[in-house]
């Protein structure tokens, strides 16, 4: 942790060793984490780059009290990955028709959006707004638990319980469905 502390106060000098030797004791795991969700090198190592510059760019917001220099790190990729995830559903080609017809694919997401509208009022009351919180307001695990006024292990629970039901339901499409409807 010293040896980070060090490291972080250089970052923040804008050292570029500083940068560089962060990169090479944490850009691993995050680029394990971020090629799990898009799947594809090529794309994994452009988030991964950019995750970095960010990190250069906003080194003088990390503040090691609030938390360890990787979970900054992590969030950082993370929501990186979540907005080109996001971006990228806007550009899906539809034009092939020889694929599928366009009007039928709307219906079905309108339909698996209602139904799943349907499964969460199903969940107690403290699912629910744990899933909203997180899933739909975009809040942390660690600002959600404060908002919902319980300790963190029971919050995590609460959504891991919540969404066990859901994937009775839905199966693992089910994160997918929650990131379509937002």
């Amino acid at each position: 942790m010293q040896e980070d502390a060090l490291l972080i106060q250089q970052l923040k000098n804008k050292e570029e060793r500083a940068l560089s030797l962060l990169y090479d004791k944490y850009s691993g795991a995050l680029y394990t984490m971020i090629l799990k969700i898009v799947k594809d090198e090529g794309v994994a190592q452009d988030v991964l780059q950019e995750t970095f510059i960010t990190i250069w760019d906003k080194s003088d917001q990390y503040n090691h009290s609030k938390g360890r220099f990787y979970t900054w790190a992590y969030r950082i990729a993370k929501n990186k990955v979540l907005n080109l995830i996001r971006k990228r559903e806007i550009l899906i080609q539809k034009d092939d028709l020889s694929v599928y017809k366009i009007e039928d694919e709307p219906k079905k997401t309108d339909e698996d959006i209602t139904k799943l509208k349907g499964a969460i009022l199903k969940l107690e009351k403290h699912h629910q707004k744990a899933l909203e919180l997180v899933y739909f307001q975009g809040l942390t695990h660690r600002e959600a638990y404060k908002e919902m006024d319980v300790p963190l292990g029971t919050f995590k629970s609460y959504i891991q319980q919540a969404l066990k039901q859901l994937r009775q339901i839905y199966g693992k499409a089910i994160i997918v469905l929650i990131l379509i409807s937002q």
